[in-house]
């Protein structure tokens, strides 16, 4: 791991966001593209459950500790729950993040049945200060691709956060991921030619993402 100030970048950090991110440097990352808990009190069915997806105390906290470290006029990326949505509004606006748009994953198959099938995933693109528009905007409807849910009961696929990264960062900018879960953020901007920072809680899913990103180097080495 490299230091750029105290500012970290290429690893994952075991431990808590709320510890860790004041560590880093104000205004020293470019893109945050993150997948917190959705305060669900997820339980996948072998039984897996998600740390801190039972309560909310960490989400405002967290985001203003993000709003902190994102430079002036960039973007960030928070994937949502959204029966919970009223909660990471607040959170969102009382950091100083301004919501610029939203990002609909669609599904070919229903992930659950209540009301309604459950066929999408969604997303809200967030800035701070006035960032410049993409070259290349992506469309706010985008096609969902299914990880498997190899390696994380939550799993994103990195299909789907490559380009994120892609239109809202250049080659070599820092994208910071502080519930780096099973690292997927951190593999798409490795992929990208971006650097990284993830943090993570769970022991086991941070040796996962450790893990990961030693094989994805390997693999781009060869």
């Amino acid at each position: 791991m490299t230091t750029t100030a105290s500012t970290p970048r290429n690893a994952v950090i075991h431990g808590d966001c709320l510890n860790i991110l004041p560590q880093f440097e104000p205004a020293s990352v470019d893109f945050i593209l993150t997948d917190p808990p959705y305060i669900a009190a997820y339980r996948s069915r072998d039984n897996q459950t998600l740390r801190n997806d039972d309560n909310a105390a960490w989400l405002a906290p967290s985001f203003a500790e993000m709003h902190r470290v994102l430079k002036n006029d960039a973007c960030a990326i928070s994937f949502y729950g959204w029966p919970k949505v009223d909660l990471f509004f607040a959170a969102w606006k009382r950091a100083g993040f301004r919501i610029a748009g939203h990002i609909v994953f669609r599904k070919r198959y229903a992930s659950r049945t209540a009301f309604l099938q459950y066929r999408h995933e969604a997303a809200y693109l967030l800035v701070k200060g006035n960032p410049a528009f993409p070259d290349n905007p992506l469309p706010d409807v985008m096609d969902w691709t299914y990880s498997g849910n190899t390696y994380h009961p939550t799993q994103k696929s990195i299909h789907i956060l490559k380009p994120l990264i892609e239109a809202f960062t250049k080659p070599g900018a820092l994208v910071l991921d502080p519930f780096a879960g099973s690292g997927s953020t951190c593999v798409a901007a490795q992929r990208t030619g971006r650097h990284y920072i993830g943090i993570e809680l769970d022991p086991v899913h941070h040796q996962t993402a450790t893990a990961r990103l030693a094989d994805s180097e390997t693999r781009r080495a060869a």
